[in-house]
């Protein structure tokens, strides 16, 4: 009996065929010059290690120059072999992750024994070029295994884009050689919130970071996925751990310490001193060099002005450039930002607090706070990524009974249902859907203190998002129902991977929490 086809993201086309094909030991494959990253991908999957110098073969995976949407592919299997075709290495890299997923449940790790792949021809390519996924670091920390199997999922999922929030009030992240104190003093607190209070913490210090080894690796293996590593580098605000270190950056100089409760910090980076900038270039030589992707996200968002109001170094920053208050001094701090990673080939992307004063030239911006921020900034023409607290915050609840749930975001709600409806161009203007580039979800981790829940918070909602930002969007709107059908088989593939996902069933959504995570 055939597998049953059930692909996720759902494919543009699929056409059963009759029958199947069998992988076994003596399975050969040809791949295209230029396509080395497949190569790998299908040998670990498939577990055939005779990659056919010419062809034929019994898997041919081959560039082609046809008219196939970028990243898309064309899979077609039947009885005789697997075909599989696309005009750019990442979509042979999706059309492979589509194949992995024809493949029994248990084997999507890899092919042990022999494997029947049902016929089928499939046509697919994406609705949006931006498919993302943000994880919080800054707040809780996972081990480099644990961000590597993160973006491994993602890659199954055809999510492109890996948002890591490297900074934080909580905590500072990177390695930076000119500045050995953040990786001393700014990448450790003193304690950390129990999660799900407001006003308990476990008196434990608390902290780490990546060093330079490790994030190569991280974004070696994103690249070798087809997946992009777009890092996070937090400012003016969320700064308040930098300042800890480097006192002379704030507007105060004071007594600054990295900060061990959640919520917003006064104490930002002071506008008004040439010293930041400095050190601001300093950091970005360094990241530059490790994250090769063009956006870099410079964050922006939740910037209190209540220093800058009261700092003679702002004030006289504002008289000089000519300003009108503290909101026109962000809009100056992030553009002198902007165009110094201009100038280094690069753009900033940031939260649509950014929007705050003008947007300075080629910034794009990320939408939270509703949809309506990135609206304006499609108009003025800039492009945009959709990711609004309604549809795509996986901090949040996933079900009304608390009780059922780990701790999260307090007072919050967001169902698996909920997150598969999401369309980034909900309520954008026809003229301005060009510049919506995509969505994505965010996973903020101060009520999520380890890697299992963090899974959990992710799956299987990170399936819906999948599908909302890849498939197309059907003229009657997403089936659900239909999804959860799909999910149940999925779910398989899921433990295969070892995921510690949330069980859904379709009218009930009910969890199995992970444990050791609720506070006593």
């Amino acid at each position: 009996m055939n597998n049953p086809i059930v692909i996720i993201p759902q494919p543009v086309s699929i056409r059963p065929g009759e029958g199947f094909f069998t992988i076994d030991d003596a399975t050969t494959m040809f791949v295209s010059e230029g396509a080395g990253r497949v190569a790998d991908l299908l040998e670990r999957i498939l577990g055939s290690k005779s990659v056919a110098t010419a062809e034929p073969a019994n898997i041919t995976v081959t560039l082609v120059d046809e008219p196939i949407p970028a990243e898309g592919y064309r899979l077609t299997v039947t009885t005789e072999g697997i075909s599989l075709i696309a005009p750019d290495e990442v979509g042979l890299l999706h059309g492979v992750q589509t194949l992995r997923q024809l493949l029994p449940p248990e084997m999507v790790n890899g092919r042990s024994g022999s494997a029947r792949v049902p016929a089928v021809a499939i046509e697919d390519h994406p609705r949006f070029v931006w498919r993302g996924a943000h994880l919080d670091v800054g707040r809780r920390m996972f081990p480099v295994a644990f961000i590597k199997k993160f973006v491994d999922l993602l890659a199954f999922h055809k999510i492109n884009v890996f948002h890591w929030h490297l900074t934080e009030d909580q905590g500072w992240r990177i390695e930076v050689d000119r500045y050995p104190r953040l990786a001393e003093i700014s990448a450790w607190r003193s304690s950390t919130p129990i999660p799900g209070t407001t006003d308990s913490s476990d008196d434990e210090p608390y902290g780490g970071f990546y060093t330079k080894d490790e994030i190569r690796d991280v974004v070696a293996h994103a690249e070798r996925l087809g997946v992009t590593v777009v890092p996070e580098i937090e400012l003016p605000g969320h700064t308040v751990a930098v300042l800890a270190a480097y006192p002379e950056l704030g507007c105060t100089g004071g007594d600054y310490s990295v900060r061990t409760t959640w919520g917003i910090e006064d104490d930002v980076f002071c506008a008004g001193k040439d010293s930041v900038f400095e050190f601001l270039e300093g950091v970005f030589e360094e990241v530059l060099d490790l994250f090769p992707g063009h956006y870099i996200h410079i964050g922006g968002d939740e910037c209190p002005k209540v220093r800058w109001s009261q700092c003679p170094d702002c004030q006289r920053r504002i008289r000089d450039e000519g300003l009108a208050d503290e909101h026109e001094l962000q809009s100056w701090f992030i553009g002198r930002v902007g165009r110094h990673l201009h100038d280094k080939g690069r753009s900033i992307i940031g939260w649509d607090e950014i929007l705050e004063g003008g947007l300075p030239p080629g910034a794009a911006v990320m939408s939270w706070r509703g949809t309506e921020g990135g609206i304006a900034a499609a108009s003025q023409g800039h492009q945009v990524v959709m990711a609004p607290t309604s549809h795509c915050y996986f901090d949040y609840y996933q079900s009304a009974d608390r009780n059922s749930e780990p701790p999260a975001f307090p007072n919050s709600l967001l169902a698996l249902e909920k997150v598969y409806g999401f369309d980034p161009l909900g309520g954008v203007p026809p003229e301005q859907h060009l510049m919506v580039m995509g969505g994505q979800s965010n996973l903020w981790t101060e009520h999520v203190p380890s890697g299992e829940q963090a899974e959990y918070q992710q799956y299987p909602r990170g399936c819906a998002m999948a599908e909302a930002l890849w498939s197309a969007m059907p003229s009657g709107g997403r089936d659900f129902t239909e999804f959860i059908d799909r999910l149940g088989l999925h779910q398989g593939r899921l433990d295969a991977m070892d995921v510690n996902y949330r069980h859904p069933t379709p009218d009930t959504p009910i969890g199995k929490p992970p444990t050791g995570n609720r506070p006593t």
